[in-house]
């Protein structure tokens, strides 16, 4: 079975040469540059897309699919996401990790089970961690500062002990 990541939605024709205009949900825009094929989600079934060109354009990325050569060709794909196989995926500098990662991952603290992460929010100063402990959201900030460490291959975040941000009240 194939995992796929959610990458972008692609969101307008531009021009008349089969381009579309993408909604990147990805802090690494340029990846799309470099991109020589995505899958495009119809009906929950992922069918594989060849990029022809990409064009970043001011705060824009264009893309444009092999045949699909005018703004007639395109208009089925507007609203859909655009995925990546995990070959594809950024490979992220040290101490960042993937939001899909993390969701379901399990928290430890004091060396007892704390919560599972069940989501993560996005702020422009830094994303926050949603945690379900004990029949409540606990929200804590995605800042080195509150952990100890993770360990991807077991999905287990360790925070460090003694920090009153989430103490019980």
């Amino acid at each position: 079975m194939n995992d796929y990541f959610l990458i972008a939605k692609i969101d307008s024709v531009y021009g008349k040469k089969g381009f579309v205009k993408i909604f990147s949900f990805s802090d690494y825009p340029n990846r799309f540059l470099i991109l020589n094929k995505v899958f495009i989600d119809f009906f929950d079934d992922k069918k594989v897309f060849f990029v022809e060109k990409a064009i970043k354009n001011n705060n824009n990325i264009l893309l444009k699919f092999k045949n699909f050569n005018t703004p007639d060709d395109v208009k089925i794909l507007i609203g859909r996401n655009i995925f990546v196989d995990e070959e594809n995926l950024v490979k992220l500098p040290e101490n960042h990790i993937f939001i899909h990662d993390l969701i379901g991952s399990k928290v430890y603290r004091n060396n007892s089970e704390f919560g599972i992460i069940t989501d993560v929010l996005t702020y422009p100063a830094n994303d926050v961690y949603v945690i379900q402990s004990k029949g409540k959201e606990i929200l804590i900030p995605a800042a080195l500062d509150f952990f100890e460490s993770y360990d991807s291959k077991n999905k287990i975040l360790i925070l460090k002990a003694g920090d009153s941000l989430y103490d019980e009240d």
